[in-house]
This record gives C-alpha cells, sequence and structure tokens, in this order.
C-alpha cells in the first residue's frame, strides 16, 4: 500500500487514512486535551503525507514516520502556545503598575484586546504576518519560506504593522505604547 502511495495513488491514501486518521487522533488527544486540536493535528499530518508522498521511503515503518509528524506537530504547538501565553503573560504583567499606584493602574485585558482589535484591521496579508510573527513566535524566515516571500518583505510587513498599530492608539495610551513596544519592534 505505501508503495501505491509513493507513486500518488489516491486509493491507497484513503486507505492509509482510513487505517491511521483514529489512531492520530487518539494521539493527538492524549496530548492536546482539545477535539478540534485533534481534528486538525490529523488534517495536517496527512497533507504533509500527500505533500511529501513520493518522497517516502518504502523500507521504514510508515506508522512510525506518521507519528514522527505527529509529534512533531504537536510539540510545535505547545512552542506557539508557549510563547502566546508568553507574550499575554508578559503583557498583561511585567510591566503593571504596583498596587500603590491605583489611580494609574491599566486594565491590562481591555488594553491586549484592543491592540489585537486594531491588528484585525489591518490588511490581511499584513495581519497574516504580524500574527505568525508575534503572536505565533515564528521568524521572518520561517513564514518567508511558508508564504514564499523574502524575509526581507516579511520584516517590512511586520514593521508596517507595528507602525499601523501605533498610529490607531490614542495619544493618552502612552502607557499603553511603552508597554507592547517591547512586543512590537
Amino acid at each position: 500500500m505505501i508503495k501505491r502511495l509513493h507513486k500518488g495513488d489516491v486509493e491507497a491514501f484513503d486507505l492509509v487514512y482510513e487505517k491511521y486518521a483514529g489512531k492520530l487522533y487518539s494521539f493527538g488527544l492524549k496530548y492536546l486535551h482539545s477535539a478540534e486540536e485533534s481534528e486538525e493535528l490529523v488534517q495536517m499530518v496527512f497533507v504533509k503525507i500527500w505533500e511529501n508522498h513520493k518522497k517516502l521511503n518504502k523500507e521504514l515503518s510508515f506508522k512510525s514516520y506518521l507519528f514522527t509528524i505527529a509529534y512533531n506537530d504537536i510539540c510545535k504547538l505547545f512552542r506557539q502556545r508557549n510563547y502566546m501565553q508568553k507574550f499575554i503573560s508578559d503583557a498583561l504583567y511585567e510591566n503593571s503598575p504596583s498596587s500603590t499606584e491605583t489611580e494609574e493602574k491599566i486594565d491590562y485585558q481591555s488594553t491586549l484586546n484592543r491592540v489585537l482589535q486594531i491588528v484585525e484591521k489591518l490588511p490581511q496579508r499584513q495581519k497574516e504576518i504580524f500574527k505568525k510573527s508575534k503572536l505565533e513566535g515564528k521568524s521572518a524566515r520561517e513564514i518567508a519560506r511558508e508564504l514564499k516571500l523574502s524575509p526581507g518583505t516579511i520584516d517590512n510587513y511586520v514593521s508596517a504593522s507595528v507602525r499601523f498599530i501605533k498610529k490607531h492608539l490614542d495619544n493618552e495610551d502612552l502607557a499603553l505604547v511603552l508597554l507592547f513596544s517591547l512586543f512590537l519592534l
């Protein structure tokens, strides 16, 4: 069956999918604790299998190969989650005023929501690149490879996004600008 898949046989791909999709889903659910993310994992793994079917090594264990891809995707998702959690945590608490400065205290959650609303106003491509860079923690090189653009173009999009966000913040939000400049530069 793997030899047929290697040759691009769609029927063989369907058979492999039927055989392993449930097992991959259970594997994903064990680590991700989310049905939706587990379904996405299965889809991502099989997309990679199909895109790379000509590179399959017919001599190695296909099941091991499949679960290695799944494991690597889960690890990548965890890294992205940790980066996002760190971003939010740092944004909300690292520079928060002390309890003695209650009159100056900022509602950090609403501030973050406000910045994210501004991000949603970015042009589609710019928003996509900004989110991949600042919220998912991907490097310009990774994004460039993924979107088939140059790293310099990615840097330009991110810089333009930062300018857009700063432009759309009120002047009275100086503390907000200082807080988020740590993450937006």
